[in-house]
Order: C-alpha cells, then structure tokens, then sequence
C-alpha cells in the first residue's frame, strides 16, 4: 500500500492502531514485523501532516462573526 491508497485520517488512525497491536503481540517473523512497521511509519507521516494541515485552518469566530486566526497557543509546535 502507498500513501495514495489512504482514505482519509480516520482509517489511517484505525489501521494504524492495528498494526501497534500487532507488532505489541510480538508473534511475527520478522520480515512481516518489518514491513508493518514501514506501513506505520507512513501511515504516521499522514496522519501528521493531516493534522498540521487541520490546525493551520483552524479560526475562531469573534464577537461580530469574522474569522480571526486562532490564538498562538493553538499553532505552536
């Protein structure tokens, strides 16, 4: 599978949790722990950017109902 090939953040997140759960019951050979753990790493790369794409958008509304951007405390690293 390739990075093409997920759907969206909820279904990288589920697939995700399932290949910890595997590799945590430790009964693999090796070479299939190995090729799990490459997909996690690529599954973990898109749900990160996902989620750095998420908080650029996020915005508040202020009293008037204009967008403002969300206080510093919400973007920082």
């Amino acid at each position: 599978m390739t990075e093409t090939s997920i759907k969206d953040f909820e279904a990288a997140i589920a697939e995700l949790e399932s290949i910890v759960k595997k590799l945590e019951e430790g009964d693999l050979a090796l070479e299939r722990s190995l090729a799990l753990y490459e997909r996690g790493v690529e599954l973990s790369r898109f749900c990160h950017a996902r989620l750095e794409d998420a908080e650029r958008r996020i915005e508040m509304l202020n009293e008037r109902g204009q967008l403002k951007p969300a206080p510093p405390s919400l973007t920082d690293d």
